[in-house]
């Protein structure tokens, strides 16, 4: 079974010392793609130098909301540039952070709708990050969500490591988004995740690792890492009541289709 791991950092400073050892691992455990998500301008140019050294890496381009303190809208015209590359697959991760107080919430609004009208502009879907900001962050996406070209309509994007409330949640279902699962979800207090998860429709989730942060069980308090994507699907699976190749299969039969990948 190959696995897709739909949100990894591989680029951040955890994973400079054994970074081919991590993706062997991965290998290993059946993972052989994964995805790096960007967080400003900076790190969109090196992921998509590592996603040319490495196959199994594919590169997004985009501004973390926790990034967006000095944006400018001559900003979106570099993002252009660089997604213009090969291996970029998607606009992301971008969206609203009200946790973290890194950045005004007009800036990161701003930057939010600069950069979901690039994406439509592309044609390419988004990863979206979603925290403490559901209130704002899914209307924005319900009225994005209206203006889409035929080519994104079902396939608009994701809510990466979704915390929404399942009602929020449902709204962006109903614009086509997916759901990316992750560590969480294996957690002893994450029964609001998993229900979520068992209500969510089996061709809309995705898996997600986001490492180096939120590892799973067994192997919480650690770096997380791709290779431990099986224990996400494990989990899953249980939830909804089928097999774990069953639900391995879906994940990334919905990556492949989310992020125009090929079919392994």
């Amino acid at each position: 079974m190959s696995l897709i791991d739909t949100h990894c950092h591989i680029d951040f400073d955890s994973y400079d010392d054994d970074r081919e050892v991590v993706l062997s691992r991965a290998a290993e455990a059946g993972v052989t793609r994964i995805i790096n998500p960007a967080i400003d301008l900076e790190t969109s140019a090196g992921i998509i130098r590592q996603a040319e050294r490495y196959p199994a890496v594919f590169a997004t381009v985009g501004i973390h909301p926790n990034s967006t303190a000095d944006f400018e809208p001559a900003m979106i015209e570099r993002l252009a540039e660089l997604a213009a590359q090969a291996r970029i697959v998607s606009i992301g991760e971008i969206g609203l952070d009200y946790y973290w107080d890194k950045s005004p919430k007009h800036k990161q609004v701003q930057a939010f709708e600069a950069q979901l009208a690039l994406a439509a502009r592309l044609e390419l879907p988004v990863i979206i990050h979603n925290r403490n900001a559901s209130e704002d962050t899914i209307p924005i996406l319900e009225d994005w969500a209206k203006t889409l070209p035929p080519a994104l309509r079902e396939r608009p994007g994701v809510l990466h490591s979704v915390s929404a409330p399942q009602e929020l949640a449902e709204r962006a279902l109903a614009c086509g988004f997916y759901l990316g699962f992750t560590g969480p979800i294996t957690y002893k207090n994450a029964e609001e995740t998993r229900r979520l998860a068992a209500a969510t429709p089996l061709y809309r989730i995705l898996v997600e690792t986001d490492g180096p942060f939120l590892t799973p069980v067994p192997h919480r308090g650690k770096r997380n890492e791709p290779a431990y994507i099986p224990l996400i699907v494990e989990r899953l699976a249980a939830v909804k009541q089928i097999s774990t190749e069953a639900m391995g299969q879906a994940t990334t039969d919905n990556a492949v289709r989310l992020f125009s990948l090929d079919t392994p």
